[in-house]
């Protein structure tokens, strides 16, 4: 009497098309569910709009430089790209890292993993999630720029495709490293507590409220560790004149560099997720 094996489930290219659906569909609800929530549209979505009105009419009175046509830099046109940057980082790190550190304390996680939903769709949807809502504050941003502060924006196509890389880019890694960041929290209610410190200090050290080149050498390079320096450095490589390149390290705006930093973050994040992301907690 012969036996029939039953091969083990794999990643074949049905169940791989089956995945990549359901995440899409997962990108939805996610959307749908960060925009019901009233705390984190305001401190993630809104925040850095808030932030760019406020130092835009207390700073407009004063000049951040001149382009060479004698131009004024205003305040606004100053921190847009710095207020673009903290977006990306809000969306990916901190949405995502309190986010996931509450479906983990509430339950959410154990349900997920006792239904058909693969844990490549979760993460399609987590992403996505992201991207969507990074992409929608930026148009936000710009808009409020270009249409409230006249902001100049960029007239140059090579400047939009450094935009499109970075922020993709910033987006993808600040996604992930917000999912490594969820395993931190010990509870979802200590999540917020954890997680908004880390981000508010980033945001400091990197160039977004205070000018990068004023801070002390030694902080300078602490920060150049860090990822949103270089995304916050490429967003000023795209949205300020070329003048205020002397302001930057060496005097450049190192755009390999900065995709070097945040391509060594994307692997350091993945890793950690591999190593540390769980359906449950471990000590649960």
């Amino acid at each position: 009497m012969s036996t029939t094996t039953t091969p083990r489930p794999g990643l074949t290219e049905n169940s791989a098309a089956r995945a990549v659906r359901l995440g899409a569909l997962r990108i939805g609800y996610e959307v749908r569910a960060y925009f019901r929530q009233g705390d984190t549209v305001f401190f993630t979505f809104l925040f850095p709009v808030v932030m760019l009105t406020i130092f835009s009419v207390s700073f407009s009175e004063t000049s951040f430089g001149q382009t060479a046509d004698g131009d004024d830099i205003t305040a606004a046109w100053f921190f847009l790209p710095a207020m673009l940057a903290a977006g990306v980082l809000l969306s990916g790190l901190q949405n995502l890292a309190i986010d996931i550190a509450m479906e983990k304390s509430d339950g959410t996680l154990k349900r997920l993993a006792g239904s058909p939903l693969p844990v490549v769709s979760y993460f399609i949807g987590k992403l996505g999630q992201s991207f969507v809502t990074g992409l929608l504050q930026a148009i936000v941003l710009l808009a409020l720029g270009f249409t409230v502060f006249q902001v100049p924006l960029p007239d140059d196509a090579s400047k939009w495709w450094t935009f499109a890389w970075v922020f993709a880019l910033g987006v993808i890694t600040s996604a992930i490293l917000g999912i490594a960041l969820s395993a931190v929290p010990r509870s979802g209610k200590s999540a917020t507590a954890v997680v908004i410190p880390i981000t508010l200090v980033l945001q400091f050290i990197s160039g977004v409220y205070l000018r990068f080149s004023d801070l002390p050498e030694w902080l300078q390079n602490v920060a150049a560790v860090f990822p949103l320096k270089w995304m916050a450095q490429g967003m000023r490589s795209v949205f300020l004149p070329d003048e205020l390149v002397v302001l930057e390290t060496n005097e450049s705006w190192d755009l390999p560099g900065i995709a070097l930093a945040l391509g060594i973050w994307l692997v350091v994040g993945l890793i950690v997720t591999r190593l540390t992301f769980r359906w449950i907690r471990k000590d649960s």
